[in-house]
């Protein structure tokens, strides 16, 4: 092993999170190395518009995910089971490269409610008890807190929508349920496609508040304030899977590293894995990490500071593989590291029309219309048996040639039936979604498997997962409040699909996976206080949606940006000064 000269910090991962942190820190003057394990992304080269609109290639093939020879996870459904490893990507599509999973992202950019911080108190003090299925935790931090990093991640991405609460100035036309904000959103919202408009339509005449999905693909031309410009979405369809040729999606490679690698104090080794976070023999001073490069050599990076910015499972991968933290038990409910998994809960409505025209090929990740009234606690859960909910919309990504072929139930699976009904049926139908909460529970976590390694001899992770009782009966719930409103659009067919049984990793849902190395104010329940900073090793922080203590009926994204920007805010402002560990600050 070789070993480098030392450096202030390094981060480990460069999409949004680790993006984030090295630009804030570099611009506190500090050398900051970026180690990625993927290869350097750049729009103009590995997105061209020539090539980028290619389904085999981005959905078929997941060119910009993660090889499982790389690395991949194993997963089971309790810690009866024997884990098996996943050999392609199903459930969920971790991200490689520069950008990470924010290149191929949908740009749906919500913030959490303000009650989601402290969840287990809000929900004891409405209701009482929380059943003894679910292990709900409070984020130790507050809505007033995260308000303004949020402001500052939507401003980086330029984050398309209409705000309903602005200082206390209540609007029409946005979201009713969301926190007060400190200023509108940086773009006005993208214009609707009829799907939408006639979901919209439908859920305002039957009392709900209908609002443009908050967007991180902005409506019109843009500067941030890094001094990166973007152009306006174009609405082509090639969005989710793929990254974007229009430069109208924020990522990362978008937004932030054209500013951040102008700076001569940053550096980025790409194509070199992390093998290790170093400590001192104490365990509570990181030194540095290992990684190994393209040509399989081994380098030390020594550095003051350590910023672990991956993606959620090589988060806690990391950790574990680094002892850090003890590793949580379920039997004893001992332990941090791995506590604490959590992902979201998908449900939908199909609907089948006559005579109408939706043109499906028109679309964006992030373009649609949405209500909230049945999402987290905004509804009364008294003698439901339940808690959550999810964010009812729709969205219309944007329909390519291999993957949508929608046709009623009962259709033959091929010959002239199902060409008739994929013809008949292909530009008449659309699908109201509904993406919702997952709560924690006692035996969802990660770990180290003891059986299957990667390439380099280190255990893979362990998924232990299932759908509580909780969320499914939630599921079945909240999609039928979707149903309702798509029987009153008069649709000649519907189909639900709530969420039901075990999990499977087989087909894809989301890859909102989130939790295991949690924020609280508690170090017996929590790995990282509210600046995201390692409980006893303060010199070490942990960003990313493994912070999540459960996951609400949003996606992650934004939260990951504002949770980035704290961090960084924390370590510029109070660890910079006096470092140690920043529990009052």
């Amino acid at each position: 092993m070789k070993k480098l000269p030392k450096t202030d910090v390094v981060v480990i991962g460069l999409g949004w999170a680790g993006s984030i942190i090295a630009k804030e820190l570099a611009e506190e003057g500090l050398e900051v190395i970026g180690i990625e394990r993927g290869p350097w992304r750049d729009t103009a080269r590995d997105f061209n518009v020539a090539t980028v609109t290619d389904e085999l290639r981005y959905v078929m093939r997941e060119e910009l995910m993660l090889r499982t020879r790389q690395n991949t996870c194993t997963m089971r459904n309790n810690p009866s089971q024997t884990a098996l490893p996943m050999r392609t990507w199903g459930s969920f599509h971790p991200g490689n490269g520069t950008g990470g999973a924010g290149n191929h992202w949908a740009g749906i950019t919500f913030r959490f409610q303000p009650e989601e911080f402290r969840l287990k108190s809000h929900l004891t003090e409405r209701y009482g008890a929380i059943p003894d299925e679910l292990v709900l935790q409070d984020w130790g931090t507050t809505w007033e807190e995260m308000e303004p990093h949020y402001m500052q991640f939507e401003r980086v991405a330029g984050t398309s929508g209409y705000a309903a609460n602005v200082n206390g100035e209540k609007r029409e036309g946005g979201n009713p349920f969301e926190g007060m904000r400190s200023g509108d959103y940086p773009t006005a919202p993208l214009r609707q496609p009829y799907g939408p408009t006639l979901f919209a339509e439908a859920a305002k005449n039957m009392g709900y508040k209908a609002f443009p999905v908050p967007s991180s693909l902005v409506s019109e031309a843009y500067t941030n304030p890094y001094g990166v410009t973007m152009g306006p979405c174009t609405f082509c369809g090639y969005c989710t899977n793929y990254g974007c040729a229009n430069y109208s999606k924020a990522s990362a490679i978008t937004t932030v590293l054209p500013a951040l690698m102008r700076k001569e104090n940053f550096t980025a080794y790409t194509n070199c894995e992390v093998l290790e976070v170093l400590t001192d023999s104490t365990g509570k001073k990181a030194t540095g990490v290992t990684y190994i490069d393209s040509s399989g050599d081994t380098w030390e990076q020594p550095a003051d500071l350590v910023i672990v910015a991956a993606f959620t499972f090589e988060n806690v991968r990391l950790m574990l593989l680094s002892n850090i933290g003890e590793a949580y038990d379920p039997v004893t409910n001992r332990g941090t590291t791995g506590r604490n998994y959590a992902y979201q809960t998908a449900n939908g409505v199909t609907l089948f029309f006559d005579g109408k025209n939706f043109n499906p090929f028109i679309g964006a990740g992030a373009v649609g219309m949405g209500i909230d009234e049945f999402n987290n606690d905004n509804f009364d859960h008294s003698g439901l048996g339940f808690f959550g909910g999810g964010s009812i919309r729709v969205t219309p990504i944007g329909s390519a040639p291999i993957g949508y072929r929608p046709v009623p139930p009962n259709t033959p699976k091929w010959g002239s039936k199902w060409k008739r009904a994929v013809k008949d049926n292909y530009l008449s139908t659309m699908s109201i979604g509904c993406e919702a909460s997952s709560y924690t529970t006692r035996t969802n976590y990660l770990s180290l498997d003891p059986n299957y390694k990667d390439p380099h001899g280190r255990p893979l992770l362990r998924i232990t997962f299932d759908f509580a009782e909780n969320d499914l009966k939630m599921a079945q719930y909240c999609t039928g409040k979707v149903a309702e409103i798509a029987k009153s659009m008069n649709p000649r067919e519907i189909v639900s699909k709530p969420m039901t049984g075990h999990w499977n990793s087989v087909p894809y849902q989301s890859s909102h996976v989130v939790g295991g190395f949690v924020m609280g104010a508690d170090p017996s329940t929590s790995s990282v206080n509210k600046h995201l900073q390692v409980w006893n090793v303060p010199n070490l922080f942990v960003v990313g949606a493994s912070a999540f203590p459960q996951n609400p009926g949003y996606n992650p994204t934004g939260t990951v940006g504002a949770l980035a920007f704290k961090a960084a805010h924390a370590i510029r402002t109070y660890y910079l000064k006096r470092p140690g560990e920043m529990i009052t600050a």
